[in-house]
């Protein structure tokens, strides 16, 4: 490995996956997600010209890799990799990928801390109301990567996003400080990252079975819930038709629409928890 670069300290395989694990899914001619364990990530593109959105769980880079090659050919390599977020489910792969690949890496300014070792995210909070998986994330990762040797590189301010052209970015923070969302105006594709997904993800038994449901972001690694409903707001606005979350599978269409409309109208009930350590809370 790279001595100018590492993983978190805390990286280690996580024993969870779902019944979609292992499953690539073409949404649009461009647009592909794979469900790697309990999480997705994007490749966007085609085969001369693509990028990879986000980059799985930890030690997923050999995973990674034989999709792209399996999507594009055995010659596959990204133009870019984007982060929506660099939190442990995001970032998995990512060190190895860039031994690989030696690509840019795009990411919100507020994000540049997590991913040069700078500054650990706040551990998984275990009390918050949710289901099991809730309860047993102090068993993830939170400590930072370090890339700060790689091309790490801010996304630009006018919201253009390299390397996708017709795509731009979203600020979405809450979930994190420096959180994204990716979307396309000319289809309306939204790649949502964790500021709405669509699994509930604190419960064990429903991102097992990745039962379908559009919800705010995962409850034990969201620190700021009121950005966080701003950011819920902020995507419903652009009327996304299809959504490619980091969690859950796609939805599109009168099922999405209704579903961001209840998510927007009853954040409180349905996203935001009763209690925790990062809710202020509720009236």
């Amino acid at each position: 490995m790279d001595m100018n670069m590492r993983q978190s300290e805390d990286n280690k395989f996580i024993p969870m996956t779902s019944v979609s694990s292992g499953m690539i899914k073409q949404v649009c001619p461009d647009v592909y997600y794979y469900t790697n364990q309990i999480v997705n990530f994007a490749l966007v593109g085609t085969a001369d010209h693509w990028v990879l959105v986000d980059a799985g769980m930890p030690k997923s880079s050999q995973e990674i890799m034989d999709v792209a090659k399996g999507v594009f050919g055995t010659l596959a390599r990204p133009a870019a990799i984007v982060l929506t977020h660099g939190h442990f489910d995001h970032v998995g792969g990512l060190v190895g990928l860039l031994e690989a690949w030696h690509v840019p890496v795009y990411a919100h300014p507020l994000e540049f801390p997590f991913l040069t070792g700078q500054q650990a995210y706040p551990e998984p909070d275990t009390t918050v109301e949710g289901g099991l998986n809730a309860k047993i994330s102090s068993y993830f990762p939170h400590e930072p990567i370090d890339i700060s040797q790689a091309r790490l590189l801010p996304l630009p301010a006018d919201g253009t996003v390299p390397a996708m052209p017709g795509w731009h970015w979203v600020f979405t923070p809450g979930h994190s400080p420096g959180h994204v969302s990716l979307f396309r105006e000319a289809d309306r594709v939204l790649i949502s990252g964790d500021a709405v997904i669509t699994v509930k993800q604190d419960s064990l038994y429903k991102v097992l079975v990745q039962k379908e449901e559009v919800q705010g972001p995962p409850r034990y690694l969201t620190t700021d819930w009121n950005a966080a409903y701003e950011s819920v707001k902020k995507l419903h606005a652009l009327q996304p038709q299809i959504i490619v979350p980091g969690h859950g599978q796609v939805m599109h269409g009168a099922a999405l629409e209704e579903g961001l409309h209840q998510l927007v109208t009853n954040f409180a009930t349905i996203a935001v928890p009763e209690y925790g350590r990062f809710v202020k809370g509720k009236d």
